[in-house]
């Protein structure tokens, strides 16, 4: 994206006045949305986003400025003004570059804009219909098809030369349910680093019942009943509350300043030993995954939690600085108007042994939490409170009468000291996931987990 001479002196610009480091993150990126709202097409939109980021290293102290003008003379503009924040103690000379050989983690057979605009929205109104049809309660539907293009270039003092092309796709759908006293609505929204040939791997009308299907339940479901109970969660989507009230906690963001619940734990049991979680930028097609961070380090599999056992955070290039630890490829931003910081990719807890069967029959009284929604967590204690769009009692060791209105409230680590069972069924579920360096793709899951007891609110 940029000629060797320019990176030179936009570099060379950068440590004028005594930074350690220095890098440039260039992206461009394609964007392409079609939306269908009760069988008819809302809109269609294409974007394309171009610019580069300027980031320096002060020993520990970070400088970062962007801009969507490349051009050599407004790059090396910005470079000194980034330079002109901070001042080092010498010069430090630039490296020879060397290009980095990356794997391709995420082959894609079907590039999405090879796909005719017309092609998209006739599967879009398949799903419409099919979440219509579900049944006569079903009184609005969205669907939705998103694509994005993004190229990679970094490049920096230590001699880093990194390009990579990142592909992802997703299909959304949302059915809304209706009676004359309420609302209630079902959404999925499976995605993955793919092309169109995503959509060969799932059934998007059978996804689109299965969101009319959520609605039409919950329509007819009683308030849940409040108070401290055993709690099944369910696999893939529910791997959320791990995600949020444990994953954000081990980002070394919050750890380098001692923010999080979990700093100077490590070796530490934090979790039940049945408890085995990892995070995994790896995975081939993953909706997280990549060859490579935001930093240009290669993504790794990292294993946080082992038997109970913490045993690393997700460290990135500034706070591994400061916490004297190395980087594990987990350095993430939403694009260059951000500088990156460490991010989780694909984020789960292992699978164990236990059947859906021996958790359901051996609970006497619970929540079965099939659906997950949002909710809220303070990462320097891992208090949270969780939304279920779709839960049911279980009384004597069966699924029961659907329930609504519930949430799930409680701190991580005692939730994660609290799980009791674990099952073999690991599924994954595709979400965005928002912080200090913006929105970027996440992949959450677990398998299906009872927790002995927590805290349920609800109005019943």
């Amino acid at each position: 994206m940029l000629s060797k001479n320019v990176v030179e002196n936009t570099l060379s610009a950068a440590l004028g006045t005594g930074a350690d480091f220095a890098e440039i993150y260039m992206e461009q990126s394609k964007r392409n949305t079609l939306s269908v709202v009760n069988g008819r097409v809302e809109a269609v939109q294409s974007g394309l986003d171009y610019g580069a980021g300027i980031r320096l290293f002060f020993q520990n102290k970070a400088i970062y400025g962007f801009t969507n003008d490349t051009s050599e003379k407004n790059l090396i503009r910005i470079a000194r003004e980034a330079a002109a924040a901070a001042r080092g103690d010498r010069v430090y000379p630039l490296q020879g570059w060397q290009k980095m050989n990356l794997a391709c983690m995420n082959p894609i057979r079907r590039m999405p804009d090879e796909v005719e605009k017309k092609k998209k929205a006739e599967m879009l109104f398949l799903a419409s219909a099919a979440a219509k049809n579900y049944s006569p309660l079903i009184t609005q539907t969205r669907t939705g098809c998103l694509d994005v293009v993004k190229d990679v270039f970094i490049t920096n003092t230590d001699g880093l030369w990194a390009e990579e092309r990142r592909v992802r796709s997703r299909f959304t759908v949302e059915a809304i349910a209706s009676s004359a006293m309420e609302k209630q609505s079902g959404h999925l929204g499976p995605g993955g680093s793919l092309g169109f040939e995503l959509y060969d791997q799932i059934d998007v009308e059978e996804k689109a019942r299965e969101a009319a299907r959520i609605a039409v339940t919950m329509l007819g479901a009683k308030p849940c009943p409040a108070g401290r109970m055993p709690v099944v969660i369910d696999n893939g989507f529910g791997g959320v509350i791990f995600h949020e009230a444990c994953g954000h906690s081990l980002e070394a963001t919050a750890v380098a300043r001692n923010a999080s619940v979990f700093a100077e734990k490590m070796g530490q049991q934090i979790a039940s030993s049945l408890v085995t979680a990892i995070d995994d930028g790896t995975i081939p097609n993953g909706w997280g995954s990549a060859a490579m961070d935001d930093e240009g380090t290669p993504t790794q599999r990292n294993v946080l939690i082992e038997n109970g056992i913490l045993r690393t955070y997700l460290v990135d290039k500034l706070n591994g600085r400061r916490m004297g630890a190395i980087p594990t490829g987990s350095s993430r931003r939403e694009s260059y108007r951000f500088a990156p910081t460490s991010r989780m990719t694909n984020t789960f807890i292992d699978k164990g042994q236990s059947t859906t069967a021996e958790m359901i029959g051996n609970t006497d009284f619970g929540l079965y939490a099939k659906q997950m929604g949002g909710g809220s967590v303070d990462p320097a204690t891992g208090s949270f409170n969780f939304a279920v769009l779709e839960g049911y009692m279980i009384r004597g060791g069966k699924i029961a009468e659907p329930v609504r209105g519930a949430t799930l409230i409680g701190k991580g680590m005692e939730v994660l000291m609290k799980i009791d069972m674990v099952g073999d069924n690991l599924a994954r579920a595709q979400g965005m996931c928002g912080s200090i360096s913006g929105s970027i793709p996440t992949d959450v899951g677990q398998p299906m987990i009872r927790v002995k007891e927590m805290t349920v609110g609800g109005r019943g």
